[in-house]
Parts: structure tokens; sequence; C-alpha cells
């Protein structure tokens, strides 16, 4: 089963800096199932994020590489996995409340 893995940045991602390495224990990732994911991937494409480096200014999760969701995103991710009323989003939505809190970015490793 593929999985995506969410984690905390505890540094402020440098403009000239790049994600492109697989390094989920690097963050202390959770992991999240694709079947819950998938689904909610037209949702999250208006969602501001930099797809492998602050260079790269997209929209939504890069589905197969590495996304940085910036604090000023972080409520509109949650708004959107709390919107599916699910108890496989609750571990997501605390990481995602956490970084909040601390004002950290999220990295994201696609499948």
């Amino acid at each position: 089963m593929p999985k995506h893995e969410f984690g905390i940045m505890q540094n402020v991602p440098k403009s000239e800096e790049r994600f492109d390495s697989y390094e989920p224990q690097k963050y202390n990732c959770i992991c999240v199932d694709d079947d819950f994911i998938e689904p909610i991937m037209m949702d999250l494409q208006n969602i501001d994020c930099y797809w492998h480096t602050l260079q790269r200014e997209e929209k939504g999760l890069a589905y197969y590489g590495v996304t940085l969701i910036p604090p000023k995103s972080i409520d509109a991710f949650i708004k959107v996995l709390s919107s599916q009323n699910k108890d496989d989003y609750i571990s997501l939505i605390s990481l995602a409340k956490q970084a909040k809190e601390h004002c950290k970015y999220i990295i994201h490793f696609g499948i």
C-alpha cells in the first residue's frame, strides 16, 4: 500500500535549499495511507505550497515528490482534513496543529 509521510521541519527552509532526498526519519514523519490522501488531492489544490524548494511555488501536494507546507497554509490544510470527518486524519490534524502552534513548516514525502 503506497504511503505519504508528513513531518514538522524544525528549521525554516532556506531559499536556496533543495529537498530532493527521501528522509522521513529526519523529521519524525507519520505515515498516511494513499487511500486517505488520493481522495482529497483536488481539495488540497487550493493550498499554497512549495515543491522541493522555496523557489518553486505551487498549489497542493507534490504527489510523487516533496512538498513544503508553509505556516500560512496550515489552517487551510487542517480545514480540508477536518472536513472529511474521518478518524483516519486525526494524527495528521494533530501534527498540523502542532506545526501551526510553533509556526513551523510541514514537509510531505509523496508516494
